[in-house]
């Protein structure tokens, strides 16, 4: 009996010294690496709500977070602001619409896409892509959309964010 208890004791001590390096955390502590990613980055919000993660003064004025240009991703918000969004990534740079049908038109419907690229504001720096569908019986089916019309709506976006950024004076 006594051999069993010194035993059990005795693995306790054990296992309780193996314990001795570990860190306990607290709930105010960060867990993961996302957190601790996101806990280094500069203020979210407040003086420059478009400046993450970087020296205000470092010269990459009118950027966001990962690699997006902020005039751009304002301007292409803007712009759409009309189609009801699905979701808008900004440290991704990736906008995506919901199906919106013209009230003009109830038989066709539109869906565009945008993909901001660069941080920096360059007419390649974004990418626009429209879809179009028309209505057939019960069904929608894809139909062609003129190459034309991304290039005319990126243009759009463009003079936009420039505008923007003569505003801001930056």
């Amino acid at each position: 009996m006594f051999r069993k208890s010194s035993l059990i004791v005795l693995s306790g001590a054990i296992f309780l010294n193996a314990c001795e390096g570990m860190k306990v955390s607290n709930d105010d502590e960060i867990k993961t690496r996302r957190e601790q990613k996101y806990r280094d980055m500069d203020k979210a919000f407040g003086d420059d709500a478009f400046t993450l993660g970087g020296d205000r003064d470092s010269g990459n004025k009118g950027e966001i977070g990962v690699g997006v240009n902020s005039f751009l991703w304002r301007a292409s918000l803007d712009t759409i602001s009309f189609i009801p969004l699905k979701s808008a990534d900004p440290f991704g740079g990736v906008i995506l619409t919901e199906w919106y049908t013209p009230s003009a038109m109830s038989t066709e419907r539109i869906k565009v896409d945008i993909l901001i690229i660069d941080r920096q504001l360059r007419a390649d720096g974004i990418k626009v892509s429209v879809f179009r569908q028309k209505r057939q019986g019960t069904e929608w089916v894809d139909q062609p959309v003129d190459t034309q019309t991304a290039i005319q709506l990126e243009n759009v976006i463009l003079t936009r964010a420039r505008q923007l950024r003569i505003d801001s004076g930056k």
